[in-house]
């Protein structure tokens, strides 16, 4: 009878380990499932402040069960040329009339589906403290991208200093300058330079994300573009995902009241929520 009562006990036992075997396995198995189960979504954008935002609603998403990858650019084209093959999942960084204008030059199928912020444009200098002060013939710096480069036009025309064909033409150039009573020499660049150039040129129109990194405020702006821009930034996807419930998770941190509070506290002014 002992012997019967040891082999039962014995038995017991070993299923008692296999069954602890089997938890593990299981434990082990729903971890993989898990990890299986994350979604990583990969966005492009400019360090400062799209990566900066982005940053901060990266562990609201880990919550909703994604891993946002920022992939930072220095430049506004290649995020959308990533984006549209499909080496990105979306890209925040720019504004629709620059969308607007890469779409009609390169066919890009991307869309935009949230606005975030406006950074305003401004014309900086380091020579001079008014625009009073500007000089005949004086060379202004530009963006070379058509849309900014409208852009910083319009605002040159909005402030008195040059006379457009049509003020509320966001394809302008040049060409479309109709008075230029001090004779500025308009000299297109990259965006991305133009706070370098202020040693070398009169002023400059720089975009609000360049300005920020290159740590000029708006207040040292002669001139500053005002909250009627319509050069809102935009968070951009693929046009044929626009279902997607992950990117409209993405959509909603970005345009939650946290973000809001974010912006305001973080910038100062600097640049301001459009939502």
């Amino acid at each position: 009878m002992k012997k019967i009562l040891a082999l039962v006990a014995f038995i017991g036992m070993g299923l008692a380990l296999i069954g602890c075997g089997d938890d593990k396995k299981s434990a082990q198995a729903d971890t993989k499932d898990n990890a299986q189960e994350k979604v990583v979504l990969k966005v492009g954008a400019t360090p400062v402040p799209h990566a900066e935002i982005l940053e901060f609603i990266k562990p609201d998403l880990a919550q909703e069960g994604i891993d946002l990858q920022i992939v930072s650019f220095t430049d506004y084209v290649t995020p959308n040329a990533s984006l549209n093959d499909g080496s990105l999942d979306a890209n925040f960084h720019q504004h629709k009339p620059f969308l607007d204008s890469l779409k009609a030059d390169k066919g890009f199928e991307l869309e935009s589906i949230a606005t975030i912020h406006v950074e305003p444009i401004g014309l900086y200098s380091k020579k001079y403290k008014s625009i009073d002060e500007l000089p005949q013939g004086a060379s202004i710096a530009i963006p070379n991208d058509p849309s900014n480069g409208a852009r910083a036009l319009l605002l040159l025309d909005a402030k008195g200093l040059i006379k457009l064909k049509d003020s509320s033409n966001l394809a302008a150039t040049e060409l479309d300058i109709v008075e230029n009573p001090k004779e500025f020499k308009i000299k297109p660049m990259d965006a991305a330079l133009l706070p370098r150039t202020l040693d070398d040129v009169d002023g400059a129109v720089i975009n609000g994300n360049y300005a920020l990194q290159a740590g000029l405020k708006s207040s040292d702006a002669l001139i500053l573009e005002g909250a009627e821009s319509p050069y809102a930034n935009i968070l951009v996807i693929q046009s044929k995902r626009l279902d997607d419930a992950n990117l409209k998770k993405l959509k909603n941190a970005l345009q939650s009241q946290k973000v809001k509070d974010f912006i305001i506290e973080k910038y100062q002014g600097e640049i301001v929520p459009a939502f």
